[in-house]
């Protein structure tokens, strides 16, 4: 008899255990009506962090992180509800009601643009940066320094890398980067459609279940066959450098709106373009874009950023802070630092890190600490001197 209660006892002070620690994803069917990628990150303590799209990071308490955990792995309902209510001692049909709330919340936000799921998922969230991240959410990969011929290189810190890593090396850093649990890879540069190999590694992200973007001044797309080479490899998003001057960016802008990948446009404002700049944000618009990046040359223009936004805002156009540009423009994230940006500075080195050409690790584009070389260095060690 007593040894029964005893047994009763211990299983009661158990910890619950939590989902397997891991990375899972899931996307969705081509028939959809609208597309969607979900990427799911189980940390040590249970918590997660699931990644809608690339575009939208939803940190999970424990409870929410094993709803995702069973939704990406398509578990049948009533397993669920079993499992669940074993296991937190409430009823089944208590655990179908969360979880139906809890997929509801989730179809809103894949299926609705523009959402702000801070203010709308109102299920019990862990907040950004309470707790410590056992990967970052993005790597942004500048795979060359080597730019566009008429381009100008003079802010690409060529003196800092000796070599390209091949392509080999790229895929080896890639397989790393899965296995660390990072759900998105970023190509940037320098200009990255000069690699050959560009169609191979965006393919091997897709391979990986990785989502992947692409950084560039997209003159390559203004023909579609090569477009075709890019998109058809499963790259997933795009950021184009704004050349307003250039038709092949026109026409490039042209070729991807039409073949529906999500793009951002980055605008840098110069002393010498403003006057183009204003003009093209009505252009922009009705190309049928949807979203603008900007930044200032220097902090002479900062000052200007605030007219161009409401311009941009005024036509429709979202507007995008937390990706990169390649090393050639000035960084919209690099210019909020400057400024103080307590958000921004959380994100660099912890939501995203940078890896140049020959594979050393940055905190983030332009802050040049290395944290060591994700080629040969284990992953632990560079996570540890962020």
């Amino acid at each position: 008899m007593f040894t029964k209660i005893k047994e009763k006892v211990e299983k009661l002070m158990e910890p619950v255990k939590p989902v397997p620690v891991g990375s899972y994803q899931f996307q969705g069917k081509k028939g959809d009506q609208v597309p969607y990628r979900l990427n799911l990150r189980v940390e040590p303590n249970g918590d997660g962090i699931l990644t809608l799209n690339a575009s939208t990071v939803l940190h999970l308490n424990r409870t929410a992180a094993e709803y995702a955990y069973h939704l990406i792995q398509q578990t049948p309902i009533e397993q669920i509800a079993q499992e669940v209510a074993e296991k937190y001692e409430i009823s089944p049909d208590e655990v179908k009601h969360d979880l139906a709330d809890f997929r509801a919340q989730l179809d809103t936000i894949i299926h609705t643009p523009d959402i702000d799921p801070v203010t709308y998922l109102d299920l019990e969230r862990v907040e950004p940066y309470s707790k410590k991240l056992s990967a970052p959410y993005r790597i942004d990969c500048a795979l060359t320094y080597r730019v566009t011929e008429g381009t100008s290189a003079e802010n690409a810190p060529t003196y800092r890398v000796k070599r390209e890593l091949t392509k080999e090396e790229w895929i080896t850093i890639l397989e790393k980067v899965q296995l660390a649990g990072i759900p998105q890879v970023v190509f940037t540069g320098g200009e990255p459609t000069l690699r050959s190999d560009l169609p191979d590694l965006i393919s091997q992200c897709e391979k990986l279940g990785m989502v992947s973007g692409l950084l560039t001044d997209g003159l390559r797309f203004s023909e579609k066959r090569y477009m075709k080479t890019i998109l058809n490899s499963g790259l997933d998003h795009i950021m184009l450098l704004g050349a307003p001057g250039d038709e092949r960016f026109w026409k490039s802008l042209q070729n991807l709106i039409a073949d529906d990948i999500a793009v951002t446009v980055h605008l840098t404002l110069t002393h010498e373009n403003l006057a183009e700049l204003e003009q093209a944000l009505p252009k922009l618009a009705a190309s049928g874009l949807h979203s603008l990046s900007l930044s200032a040359s220097d902090h002479d223009l900062e000052k200007a950023l605030p007219k161009f936004q409401d311009l941009a805002i005024s036509q429709g156009l979202s507007l995008v802070w937390d990706l990169p540009v390649p090393y050639s423009q000035y960084n919209p994230i690099t210019m909020e630092l400057k400024n103080g940006g307590k958000r921004l500075a959380k994100g660099a080195g912890n939501a995203w890190l940078y890896v140049e050409p020959d594979g050393d690790v940055l905190p983030a584009q332009g802050i040049n600490r290395v944290m060591g070389n994700l080629l040969t260095d284990p992953w632990s060690s560079i996570w540890k001197k962020r």
